[in-house]
Order: C-alpha cells, then structure tokens, then sequence
C-alpha cells in the first residue's frame, strides 16, 4: 500500500513502534550472567543452524548506532527487553551496576531521541542458576522474578512509559516445559502447566512489585494469541479446536483479565497440575493498564497427530507427535518464511473474540509484536528489497486500526527492528527492518525501512 494512504487511515495518536529482545539482539554475553537460553543453544542438533546469540546483533555494544537507525525511521516507540541474567547475574542478591548502567545509557539515548521507551521484563532469558532450579516449573522463581523486578522498576521507574511484565508466557510454557522445541528443553505436559501458572503468579506479583516502587509508567503483559478454527465441520476436530482455543488462548488471558480459570477439561488439568495457593488468582488478576497482543497467524486445527516430523511454527521435536490435535496448513493465503499464512484479514476476528469474551474487563490493546520472516539477502550494492515484508505490514496495519466494536488498540509495533536470533530456528529467519551482516554486523536498512519511515513521516501532524 501506498505509505501516504495507508498513514491517512490511521487513527491519531496510533502509536507506531519496532521491536526487539535483549537475548535475541544484544550479545556481550561475557558481560552478564549465563541464561538457560544459552546451556540449550550449545547442545548439538536443537538450533537449526547450529548458531548461538553470544554475539547476535552486538547491540550492546553497538546501541547508539541502533537508536540513531531508529530515530531516522521517525518510530515514536521502542520496545526493549532487560536481560535479567545481565541485570542480575545468577537471578538473586543485588543489581549489577554494569548491567544498569547499559540500560540507563539507552533510556537517555531514547529519551533524547524523542523514542518512547517500553521496557520488558522478562523475554524468556531465565538466569541459568534458576533453570537449575526447576525454572518456571519452581513456584519461588516467580517471587525471585519480582524481586530483579523491583531492582529494575527502582533504577527506572521514572523514565520508562510503558512496562510489559512477561512477555508471551504460552510460547515459554508450550514450546519450552511441553514440546522440548524451546529452553529449557522439557517435554512434559505437567511441568508447561506448573510453568504456565508460576509465570501468570510472577506477572501478577511484578505488577504488585512496580507499583510498589512505584514506577510512573503503564503496566502490562504481552501474550501471543491466535484466532482458532477447526479444520472441518467434524466433533473431533471442533472439539480439538475448542481446546487448542483454551491451551493457547485462554490459560493465559482468563486469569489476568477476568481473575478466573478457562471453562473445560483443559482448564481443569492446567489448574490440578499447577498446585496452586489460596490467593494465587486475585494476584494474577492485578489491574493491568494495557494488553498486549501478539498476532502473527491464526490456527486451524484437526484431531489426531502430526502427520509430520514436526508440528509446531517454531522447531520441531518428538513430543510433538504425541499430540492428539495438528496444526493444518492454510492454502488460501501466501506464507512467510516460517511458514505462517499471512493472514491480516483474521486479526479483527482475534479482537472480536476479545471484545466477545472479555467485554469491559478488557483494557487498551497494543499490538506489541507483529512482522514476518522472509529469506531477503542483500544485493551486491547493500540493498534489500523484501516487498512481501512491505506487504504483510501494510495489510496488518491496516487490519490493526481498523476500529473493531468493543476493544480499543493503541498502536502496533514492528517485529523486529534487527535481523536477530530468532531462538531454535537460529539465524536462518529474518524478520528485521535491517538486514544485520553476522561477520562484520554492519547494518542495511531494507526497503520495509524505508517504507515504514515513509509512513510514519506522513502521518498528519497533532492536532490537524
């Protein structure tokens, strides 16, 4: 779409931003704490290229030159993540004066650069000492997260404007405790479940920890959700549609924003596997000031297993194949270079559902990650021409502020800013704005960087 036509249609004051992780983009691994991520990368065979992020896009060496990038795009949003293992090395005891002052250096290069700062808490980089423990699977991690919390919201409580508690628990729960796709690499369905919930309490008790402080920004948490369809007509894949809804969707965003479990057979496993405390629901329900969303294909789901060797969007395992439902394809729309139908014209059905399920329990929505892979290279002279990225924007954003009765969405911001590591699949997807070469890191931008700058700069000015 036409960037000036495409900025007419939208609403104002619609936030536009980028988005990135510490883990995925920072590197300067040997300047902060071991994570989990890191024990499961160097095992042979689970990241698809064999790579790590010790490096990644050596941003934290390389910030100012980034945020310099994002101040000529004209972005009016930045959304980061804090490494723990960075901020507190080993996930107990004291802040890391190093790993503040990193953070610090970057809120003032944001700040000075006119970027509203979004700062997420946690982007799955537990400290290895934790995942030691048990992880997420461990009920004190959530109280030790809320405490590195804390540490955090003192530090910056004055600066940041948006925080995200958790970001994508159901990824975290599914692909890391369930499927053994993700770290730390487990395949059992009780340890997802005890995760999902110790996740949900750390929210919650995050929430708690920043207002305490208290910090001046906004609270949230950011989820991954999918519209659910079954494959056909019939009760056994309805049925398995119904509880991939609730796995995926509802496990997560029923405790936060309605303060109770999902209905059924799935909602009840969840909660007996979890063990959970008098008390555990009211603080996972803590007012949040906005939900993000993270939309990146819907689900069309069909009983019985996998007919492949893999099954999930993001790795493949053997614990995959002992699912009783599949994941089918999407004929009727292109794909990205994971493979994930894009599919613009099924996000208003996603806030539709929020609307429908959570009426005015359901605060602001912020489309905190959105974007798609493609396997773009550089031409001889640096350029990138990824016109399906530019395509698969321009019809989500589209999508996005189209005003859907019932829910309000704020802004939308782009996955991502830099070709990153993108965790099992390595290096081999790229969902950057900038293209990031792995021997020298110089950066290109790409021509997506050019188009999204060109809608933001014609946007009409404030008050027009």
């Amino acid at each position: 779409m036409d960037p000036e036509a495409l900025a007419a249609k939208l609403p104002p004051g619609f936030l536009l931003g980028v988005s990135t992780s510490a883990y995925q983009i920072e590197g300067g691994a040997e300047e902060r704490g071991p994570a989990g991520w890191d024990r499961f990368a160097a095992d042979p065979g689970v990241i698809l290229d064999g790579s790590n992020a010790l490096v990644a896009a050596d941003h934290y060496h390389r910030m100012p030159e980034d945020v310099a990038l994002m101040k000529n795009l004209g972005v009016d949003a930045y959304r980061f993540s804090i490494s723990w293992p960075r901020v507190q090395p080993g996930g107990q005891g004291p802040a890391s004066e190093k790993g503040l002052a990193f953070y610090d250096r970057l809120l003032d290069e944001l700040l000075a650069a006119g970027i509203r700062p979004m700062a997420t808490l946690f982007h799955w980089d537990t400290p290895l000492e934790i995942d030691d423990a048990g992880g997420w699977t461990n009920r004190d991690t959530a109280y030790r997260f809320a405490d590195y919390v804390r540490l955090v919201g003192e530090a910056f409580g004055d600066r940041v404007a948006d925080w995200v508690t958790v970001n994508e628990p159901a990824t975290l729960a599914l692909e890391g405790y369930t499927l053994d796709v993700h770290s730390p690499g487990t395949a059992l369905w009780v340890a997802g479940a005890r995760a999902a919930h110790h996740l949900l309490l750390g929210h919650g008790l995050a929430v708690r920890a920043l207002r305490e402080v208290p910090v001046t920004g906004r609270i949230g948490i950011s989820n991954a959700h999918s519209p659910v369809f079954p494959a056909t007509r019939s009760w056994r894949d309805r049925f398995a549609a119904r509880n991939f809804d609730i796995l995926s969707n509802r496990v997560f965003a029923d405790p936060v924003l309605l303060g109770k479990r999902p209905p059924g057979l799935v909602g009840l496993l969840v909660r007996l596997a979890a063990l959970p405390r008098w008390g555990d629901t009211k603080i996972m329900a803590e007012p949040v000031d906005f939900y993000g969303v993270q939309y990146y294909f819907p689900s069309r789901v069909a009983a019985g297993p996998p007919k492949l060797t893999h099954g999930t969007h993001d790795g493949h395992s053997k614990a995959m194949l002992t699912l009783p439902l599949r994941l089918e394809p999407w004929p009727e729309y292109p794909v990205t270079g994971f493979g994930w139908p894009a599919s613009p014209d099924l996000l208003p059905v996603l806030l539709g559902q929020f609307a429908d399920r959570y009426g005015d329990r359901m605060p602001p929505i912020i489309f905190t990650e959105g974007g798609a892979s493609y396997p773009d290279r550089p031409q001889p002279d640096g350029t990138v021409d990824d016109q399906h990225r530019i395509e698969y924007l321009a019809g989500h954003l589209r999508a996005a502020s189209t005003p859907v009765p019932g829910v309000e969405v704020e802004g939308y911001f782009v996955w991502s800013f830099l070709d990153n590591f993108e965790w099992a699949a390595g290096y081999t997807q790229k969902f950057g704005l900038i293209s990031v070469d792995r021997e020298t890191q110089e950066r290109r931008p790409k021509a997506s960087y050019d188009w999204y700058r060109d809608v933001l700069s014609a946007r009409p000015a404030p008050g027009s």
